[in-house]
C-alpha cells in the first residue's frame, strides 16, 4: 500500500462529511422555507430555487403558492413556472396538463401560444416506440394540428409540422408492424386486409409498392392454403393485384418478386382448369 493512501482516504472522508453536512444544511434550510408563512419570502425563495435549476423544490413551493396567489397579478407567472418545473424534470404528463391549462386560463397572455405548443410537445415526447400503444402519438398529432391551425403564422409551425409528419410515420410503422405480424404467424387473409388498410390510410406513402407486394404475397399464400373449391377465385384475386401492381409500379424494386408470385398463380390456375 502506498504511504500516501492513509492521507488520501482521510481527505475523502473529510469531503464526504462536508458533502453530507451541506445536504443536511440545505434540507434544513428548505424545510424552514416550507414552514414559513411569509408568502412573499417563500415566493422569492421559490424563484431562487427555480433559477438555480432546483426544480423539485421550486415545484413544491409553487404548488402551495398557487392557492395563496390565485386571483392576483402574480398568479400567471407562478403558474407558468410551476408548469415549467414539471417540464424541466421531464414529468411530461403533468407538464402537458398544466401547459394546456395555462393556455385555457390565460388565453390573452403573451405566453399562451408557447404553452399550447409545449402541451403538444410533451405528448410528442411521451410517444413510445412504434411497437407499443400509440395513444399519445395520436393525441400529439391532434394537438399539434390544432396549434398549426390556430397559429398559422407562428415561428413554431415549421417544427410542429415536422413532428406531425414524424408522428404519422410512426403510426404507419405501427400498422405495418401489425400487418407483418399477421403474415409471420400465417394469418395471410388478415395480413392482406391489414396491408390494404395501410394503403387506404397512407395513399401517399413512399412504401405503397411494398404494401401492394405484401398483399400479393399474402393473397397467394392464402389461396394456396385454401380448400380446392375456393382456390380459383383466390388465385384470380392474386392476378388482379398483380395487374394493379404492374400498372402502378412498373419499375419497383419488388417487381421481380411479384413476377415470380404471379407465375406460380398462373400455374396453379392452369392445374385447376384441367381438373
Amino acid at each position: 500500500m502506498s504511504i500516501f493512501a492513509p492521507i488520501i482516504m482521510k481527505k475523502i472522508a473529510v469531503l464526504f462529511i462536508l458533502a453530507v453536512s451541506l445536504m443536511v444544511s440545505c434540507k434544513s434550510s428548505f424545510e424552514k422555507v416550507q414552514k414559513s408563512k411569509d408568502y412573499p419570502y417563500k415566493l422569492t425563495k421559490a424563484n431562487e430555487y427555480y433559477d438555480k435549476k432546483q426544480f423539485g423544490r421550486a415545484n413544491t413551493l409553487y404548488e402551495e403558492l398557487l392557492t395563496i396567489y390565485k386571483g392576483t397579478k402574480s398568479f400567471e407567472s407562478i403558474y407558468y413556472k410551476y408548469a415549467f418545473s414539471f417540464y424541466n424534470q421531464r414529468d411530461y404528463l403533468a407538464a402537458s396538463y398544466h401547459f394546456k391549462n395555462f393556455a385555457d386560463l390565460f388565453p390573452k397572455s403573451d405566453k399562451a401560444e408557447e404553452c399550447e405548443y409545449l402541451n403538444s410537445l410533451c405528448l410528442y415526447y411521451m410517444s413510445p416506440d412504434y411497437t407499443l400503444d400509440q395513444t399519445n402519438t395520436v393525441k400529439s398529432i391532434g394537438e399539434m394540428q390544432a396549434f398549426v391551425n390556430t397559429h398559422p403564422d407562428s415561428k413554431r409551425v415549421k417544427d410542429a409540422n415536422k413532428m406531425i409528419d414524424e408522428s404519422r410515420d410512426k403510426l404507419e410503422q405501427k400498422d405495418n408492424y401489425s400487418a407483418e405480424l399477421y403474415f409471420k404467424i400465417g394469418e395471410f387473409k388478415a395480413a392482406a386486409v391489414a396491408f390494404e388498410q395501410i394503403i387506404r390510410k397512407y395513399p401517399d406513402s413512399k412504401f405503397v409498392d411494398y404494401y401492394l407486394y405484401k398483399i400479393i404475397e399474402s393473397s397467394f399464400k392464402y389461396a394456396r392454403n385454401s380448400i380446392p373449391d375456393k382456390q380459383e377465385d383466390r388465385f384470380n384475386q392474386v392476378k388482379a393485384h398483380y395487374n394493379e401492381f404492374v400498372r402502378k409500379f412498373p419499375k419497383s424494386q419488388y417487381r421481380s418478386e411479384v413476377e415470380k408470385i404471379n407465375a406460380l398463380s398462373l400455374q396453379a390456375l392452369k392445374k385447376i382448369s384441367k381438373l
